[in-house]
């Protein structure tokens, strides 16, 4: 009797079935020990073909520095996740949201929601582009194909700026507003916990994921906040 062989895609979806099954979760807490967020100066802005324009009022409220930040896996991770479709609007005189978190491949969109011309434009490593001026109502789209972190801005408005997380693959998360974060079906393995701050960078971990054994990781910002054993 002559045995058949497995097909490819039977194999790897073998392959996946046993990696997801022996998957355990990735649970942390980001202590933060001082304020990363300056306050920022508003700068004057551009009035383009003599529209007026009402610059954002300054927000002295209190900074959520936790909503600042992402936290996401670096290492060889089966698959890249899911493209989505996404917005960044520009609204008075911001972009919304100012941090947006996507897998690569996505697409964004740029809609203009304010009475006055934008022109946005960014000069990232991981994406470069200038979308050119345009009014209200009209919008222009960019895919980001490359992971990274793509800091983007407003030719005409110095004080208009965003960030989009372009992520290597599905595992990544915001943290709640006490700092806790959690990944769920991480593969066993050895990879990199990156954490980014829009105005303190990168912070990162090595964490090693057992099989069906919860890992949990403490990130402390600055290092010193928490002493090390010894």
């Amino acid at each position: 009797m002559k045995l058949l062989r497995p097909s490819v895609s039977l194999t790897l979806c073998l392959a996946s079935f046993v990696s997801f099954s022996a998957a355990a979760e990735i649970s942390g807490k980001i202590i933060i020990a001082k304020r990363l967020t300056k306050k920022q100066v508003t700068l004057p802005t551009y009035q383009f073909r003599g529209v007026s324009s009402k610059l954002p009022p300054d927000d002295s409220a209190p900074i959520n520095e936790y909503s600042d930040m992402v936290v996401f896996l670096e290492g060889e991770l089966p698959g890249a996740g899911s493209p989505i479709r996404a917005e960044l609007i520009q609204r008075n005189q911001r972009f919304e949201p100012q941090l947006l978190v996507i897998p690569v491949g996505s697409t964004v969109s740029f809609p203009n929601a304010d009475h006055i011309f934008h022109n946005v434009f960014s000069l990232s490593g991981a994406k470069q582009f200038d979308l050119g001026y345009y009014p209200e109502g009209r919008t222009r789209t960019i895919q980001f194909d490359e992971p990274g972190v793509v800091q983007v801005y407003c030719h005409l408005h110095p004080n208009m700026y965003a960030a989009v997380v372009v992520t290597p693959n599905p595992w990544y998360t915001r943290p709640a507003v006490d700092g806790s974060f959690a990944l769920s079906r991480v593969p066993p393995g050895d990879y990199h916990l990156v954490v980014w701050h829009m105005h303190a960078g990168f912070f990162r971990r090595e964490v090693h994921v057992e099989t069906n054994n919860p890992t949990n990781v403490v990130v402390a910002i600055p290092e010193r906040a928490l002493e090390r054993p010894r």
